[in-house]
């Protein structure tokens, strides 16, 4: 059983994240808003309104004074958190943008699409500062390193890369992967990437080697978004099969499965104590985990 369910959308939860200070938040969502709820109450302190269109990712700035948000409407929007206004739309791709990240110091913003590009982009201007070009299919998913030198970005195809973020060079691939790469996520001491996608399992990666370490299975459909803890003890999967998972980052021992969503389950991540738990879906609820009981 969660610690809460809270509602309000109107549509498929796409995305959701806390704030960095954990008192807020984020979730987007197919009915074309971004709401700000209260993690301690579940009261909703904002709604944004703006996209024409499906928004897909909602990342907070490490500082929490700005969101940013993206949509299958080819925009990106940066919205103050404090006053709800929107400060500027970042337009540049063509289709689709699946998936947006923060550099750790968050000057710097990546985001992937369905027109095969990733795009870095100054976080105070607004200017694009590159365009990598490498891949063939459609992306869904990007994220930095914790030391902000690379990118990984994932697509349709099963493919994953690995990018300078200074220069923009293709650094290499990882292979192993049999289905869309739905999700990527670092560990904080930039030792090893999880990957979640459509074959159900989550990879682990070397990032010193390149090479996988573990597959852990266990979902019975797609991964769509995976999450390490904030001290990288443990690693957070959500599936298509409404479940939530959490693993043993070191073993890839089952932990616990969690289970209250009445539909899919799109995203999960971690509070920035570790906590707790936030997942979003397709019953359009977020709900509520405490992280180490899964309760």
């Amino acid at each position: 059983e969660e610690l809460s369910t809270l509602r309000g959308h109107e549509g498929l939860v796409s995305s959701v994240t806390f704030s960095p200070d954990g008192t807020r938040l984020a979730s987007s969502s197919g009915d074309t808003t971004i709401r700000l709820p209260d993690t301690a109450t579940g009261e909703e302190s904002s709604t944004f309104r703006g996209h024409e269109g499906f928004v897909t990712s909602v990342p907070f700035s490490p500082v929490g004074t700005h969101l940013f948000s993206a949509s299958n409407h080819t925009t990106i929007r940066i919205w103050d958190t404090i006053t709800g206004e929107e400060l500027i739309i970042l337009r540049g791709h063509e289709t689709y943008i699946s998936s947006i990240a923060f550099s750790p110091d968050g000057t710097h913003l990546a985001s992937a699409g369905y027109d095969t590009t990733i795009r870095l982009w100054d976080t105070a201007t607004g200017e694009t500062l590159n365009t990598l070009r490498g891949h063939e299919h459609s992306l869904w998913s990007v994220t930095f390193s914790p030391d902000g030198t690379r990118l990984t970005s994932g697509t349709q195809n099963n493919a994953m890369r690995l990018w300078d973020t200074i220069t923009g060079e293709e650094l290499g691939a990882l292979r192993g992967n049999e289905a869309y790469v739905f999700s990527l996520a670092f560990s904080s001491d930039n030792t090893l990437l999880a990957s979640g996608g459509g074959d159900r399992t989550i990879r682990l990666w070397d990032m010193i080697s390149g090479e996988e370490v573990n597959t852990l299975r266990g979902h019975d459909a797609f991964v769509s978004s995976v999450a390490f803890s904030p001290d990288g003890t443990r690693l957070a999967s959500s599936s298509g099969d409404t479940t939530i998972r959490l693993w043993d980052a070191a073993t890839g021992e089952a932990l616990s499965t969690l289970r209250g969503h009445e539909g899919w389950v799109s995203s999960v991540t971690f509070s920035p104590d570790g906590t707790q738990l936030a997942s979003a879906g397709g019953d359009n609820t977020i709900r509520l985990w405490d992280a180490a009981t899964g309760e």
